[in-house]
């Protein structure tokens, strides 16, 4: 199948990075959030990698100009049928948000509109089954920042057809990244090896072996690793950790999945890292 128009359902810093990489890319594209604010956070991080890609000298003015015109953001969704021939859904990790904002995409798109969802770790099979097009859902994980990282997992749920699949990998292609198949299984590939390390390096902390900084300075000096597993997770944000590895102890019951209380605690306090200001780590404006 041809895919010519795009939505992307949320408008997060993960949902604006895809919409913009697709408007990038030629596609029509409309970036969806029902909450104003956000939408027009969305919109001003795209404009903003655009303008800090022309500073660099890697797009043009008219460029980001046709890029800015190919997209669209919407507010509302006003119940009537929806054109787009993929709809890539990148709201809070949350099963039951995401199979209601499906059950109302089922509703309102075309049949022939393939659905995928950028989730990081939540079963595509589960997601999939509220919707009347199963063989037509399919999961596509984006690295973050969208812009930036090359890595996209697609995970095939129980009933993805392969025309689905092909169509996905071909999109993949098109927006420059890297593709790589994963089975529907909690956590996928990257999440299920870089969580449970986060995880462990939050005990390394909570049973007193080692400071913050000096965990993640063993890991960028002595496993050349760009940033250190705590630093890091203050940039995903722990709560998002806390949820993920949530879902791998509760899909495998293995006990080296359980979250370390450190974790859990620090997101009971609200320290949820960079975005909230303080995690392992503070931050200033």
């Amino acid at each position: 199948m041809t895919v010519k128009q795009v939505m992307v359902v949320g408008a997060g810093q993960m949902g604006a990075g895809i919409a913009l990489v697709f408007a990038r890319s030629g596609y029509q594209v409309q970036l969806y959030d029902n909450n104003k604010e956000a939408l027009e956070r969305g919109k001003q991080y795209i404009e903003n990698i655009f303008n800090k890609d022309i500073a660099k000298g890697k797009m043009e003015t008219d460029s980001k100009r046709e890029a800015m015109e190919r997209l669209q953001v919407v507010g509302e969704l006003d119940e009537k049928p929806l054109t787009a021939d993929f709809i890539i859904e990148a709201v809070v990790e949350n099963l039951e948000v995401k199979q209601e904002v499906f059950r109302k995409l089922d509703k309102l798109a075309p049949e022939h509109t393939i659905f995928a969802t950028n989730t990081s770790s939540l079963p595509i099979t589960e997601i999939a089954a509220v919707t009347k097009r199963a063989e037509q859902f399919i999961g596509m994980h984006f690295m973050n920042p969208v812009p930036v990282m090359k890595l996209v997992e697609i995970i095939r749920g129980l009933e993805t057809s392969e025309a689905t699949y092909q169509t996905v990998k071909d999109l993949t292609e098109a927006l420059g990244k890297q593709d790589v198949e994963v089975k529907d299984f909690p956590g996928f590939v990257s999440n299920r090896v870089l969580m449970p390390m986060i995880n462990e390096a939050v005990y390394t902390v909570f049973e007193g072996i080692a400071s913050i900084e000096d965990v993640d300075q063993v890991m960028k000096l002595g496993m050349n690793h760009p940033m250190g597993p705590l630093q890091l997770a203050d940039f995903i944000g722990l709560d998002t950790c806390l949820s993920i590895m949530e879902i791998l102890y509760d899909g495998f019951g293995d006990s080296k999945y359980r979250p370390c209380p450190l974790l859990r605690q620090y997101v009971q306090a609200g320290r949820l890292g960079k975005k909230t200001g303080r995690g392992f780590y503070t931050y200033s404006d």
